[in-house]
């Protein structure tokens, strides 16, 4: 069985694949791809996969967008951090999906119920993915967002507000927050948890490693290649870029 993980966390990535080998020897995985523009770029140039497994939160925007510039005739099986609530509309749809972390047993699960589908969508093909219906159940202004979070400082713990927060970035699988005094703790989440609990008319996923509210946005600059290059408030350590595939997005959320 050939399988196509799209995943913008590396461990996320490594860990699936690390499943997926403990649970069947007859598992290829072709490729992990980390952005929407990349997987693109791959179904243009490959045979589809037998299976493809999609995280929703990617480091250019929502998976969906593939859906809407390509046409997928191969099962899927979303992965996601999207609380309870935002899961039913996987349910609704008759699409499997699985909640990060991803438990080894959840996957096999998730695999068994895709063998005894297999043959039947060779027969009739794929059930349409309706997207839409997708976005309307996951509509963020039905959600309640998170109002604070718990931070570790050494054998401190502290609850910080959402309103003091400037911005979020990973570093070697550790996720930081940093608030508007520059102060950075460590907090026991993957940004794509982050960003699944935010107002997102308030925090905006700038790249694979950087989340950020709109009042930490100093200047933006065109950038080489289509991309733009944002000065964070505190200083990010380093140069922080929003890709080409994201910029319009990025520039038409800082105009609502």
């Amino acid at each position: 069985m050939k399988v196509l993980i799209v995943e913008d966390e590396p461990f996320a990535q490594q860990e699936l694949k690390r499943l997926l080998s403990a649970i069947r020897t007859d598992i290829q995985v072709l490729d992990c791809i980390d952005s929407i523009e990349d997987t693109i770029a791959w179904l243009h140039n490959n045979p589809l996969p037998d299976l493809m497994f999609l995280d929703i939160q990617l480091s250019d925007g929502l998976s969906f967008e593939i859906f809407r510039q390509e046409k997928i005739l191969c099962p899927v099986i979303f992965t996601t951090a999207f609380d309870e609530y935002a899961i039913q509309a996987f349910k609704v749809n008759s699409i499997d999906y699985l909640l990060k972390p991803v438990k080894q047993t959840d996957l096999a699960s998730a695999l068994e119920k895709f063998d005894e589908i297999r043959d039947s969508y060779q027969k009739r093909g794929v059930p349409a993915i309706d997207i839409s219906m997708l976005e309307q159940l996951l509509n963020p202004s039905r959600k309640e967002f998170k109002s604070r979070f718990i931070a570790r400082l050494g054998d401190q713990i502290k609850h910080i507000s959402i309103d003091e927060v400037a911005w979020f970035y990973a570093e070697d699988n550790v996720v930081f927050m940093v608030t508007k005094g520059n102060s950075r703790y460590i907090i026991d989440y993957t940004l794509d948890q982050v960003i699944a609990q935010l107002d997102p008319a308030r925090y905006f996923r700038i790249n694979r490693g950087y989340v950020a509210a709109v009042q930490s946005i100093g200047k933006v600059n065109r950038y080489f290649n289509g991309r733009l290059l944002v000065e964070l408030s505190p200083a990010a350590k380093e140069p922080v870029y929003v890709s080409r595939a994201k910029a319009q997005e990025f520039i038409e959320w800082l105009d609502k």
